[in-house]
């Protein structure tokens, strides 16, 4: 997920760092490399609150959406990339079974991403789910209306 930034710098303080996709998210930095690593530890924490909420993970929008408002006016603009595996939410161990194939692709897949076999699972899954959630929702709503 990649998370667009806006930082602002005022005379006399440090580069502050606003979040427009997650309202309430904001971070600061001495220099513009600081600014922008700790942006994403304030997404990162930002996302987990909401993830032990049960809330929903707002997607990230396009700076084109953003930079024309006020608000924003004189930033400069960065993105934040976010890695859905990375998130520090409770994990639990599971059991689980596939083809034997799958799993070796698994692996030489993980092996060449740099990643774990969970955390490649896990992508995996959020991803899938992700793309999914549109259409689950809009049948939903279609029984819903046929009910009616």
């Amino acid at each position: 997920m990649n998370y667009p930034i806006v930082i602002h710098k005022d005379k006399d303080s440090d580069y502050g760092v606003t979040v427009p996709d997650l309202p309430g998210c904001f971070s600061a930095g001495g220099t513009l490399d600081e600014a922008i690593a700790m942006a994403q530890e304030a997404i990162e924490l930002h996302l987990e609150g909401l993830i032990e909420d049960g809330q929903v993970i707002p997607k990230p929008g396009r700076i084109e959406d953003y930079k024309g408002k006020r608000e924003f006016k004189g930033g400069i603009w960065a993105v934040v990339s976010i890695s859905p595996s990375s998130l520090r939410v409770e994990a639990k161990r599971i059991n689980i079974t596939m083809p034997r194939r799958i799993l070796d692709a698994v692996d030489r897949f993980a092996e060449v991403e740099n990643e774990t076999r969970s955390g490649l699972l896990t992508k995996a899954a959020t991803a899938y789910i992700d793309r999914r959630k549109p259409r689950s929702a809009q049948r939903s709503k279609s029984r819903q209306a046929t009910k009616a």
